[in-house]
């Protein structure tokens, strides 16, 4: 690999909206993101699931078949 057309790779830090900080290595010293998993609903378990059926339960409901 060619020397000088590499990026630099640092020790970086992420840093949440929610105030959790994760230490990492990246080309960027620093990153903001809004979500991470920490405070995201699938990881912290809160996440609603949307069982109302698929698609042959709306073809049923839609025409009446029992």
């Amino acid at each position: 690999m060619k020397k000088e057309i590499q990026p630099n790779y640092t020790a970086s830090k992420i840093i949440c909206a929610c105030g959790n900080v994760i230490e990492t290595n990246s080309t960027k010293p620093e990153m903001k993101v809004d979500v991470c998993s920490k405070c995201h609903p699938f990881w912290t378990g809160s996440l609603k699931q949307n069982t109302t059926g698929g698609r042959a339960d709306k073809f049923k409901k839609k025409y009446g078949i029992a």
